[in-house]
């Protein structure tokens, strides 16, 4: 059955909410309160437009692949920037596709809103498998570092 990709649902919240517990815990071996990611995930699919919408890929009715869409505006460009993140993909549908359908439907809606800019993410900086995939669909390296302060 041919993939299809979808915008989350309500319905869609435990699913995308074990997804980001997994990926945590795969990438940065972090243990993530479910709780608190759950609640943050219901809040996203309750206001896409402002907190960004997930995409998911589907075999059928199964999930099996999800990432979110935030945005950042880019007063040096007057447009936006949609980065990508929260991207995930079953362990069993991994090397077939599944993200490179998923970014190709959001680079299609991104030069559809004719208002973006460009599409950026980040990613660990040892994880060359993944940092190849985005090079092979047209991604560079950026010549800066995220940096962050926590609060709370």
């Amino acid at each position: 059955m041919p993939l299809t990709v979808r915008t989350s649902a309500p319905a869609d919240v435990p699913v995308i909410a074990e997804y980001n517990c997994l990926l945590a815990r795969e990438t940065e071996h972090l243990e993530l309160d479910p709780t608190t990611v759950t609640a943050g995930v219901a809040a996203a699919v309750a206001d896409p437009a402002v907190k960004g919408p997930y995409y998911l890929a589907c075999d059928g009715d199964i999930v099996i692949g999800q990432m979110q869409v935030t945005f950042e505006w880019s007063d040096w460009r007057n447009g936006w920037f949609w980065w990508i993140q929260s991207v995930y993909v079953r362990a069993d549908y991994r090397g077939r596709g599944v993200f490179r359908t998923l970014y190709d439907h959001v680079r299609r809606a991104a030069r559809q809103a004719g208002n973006v800019v460009g599409i950026r993410l980040y990613v660990e900086r040892d994880n060359r498998t993944a940092q190849e995939t985005y090079r092979r669909l047209g991604m560079r390296e950026m010549p800066f570092y995220l940096m962050q302060e926590l609060l709370g």
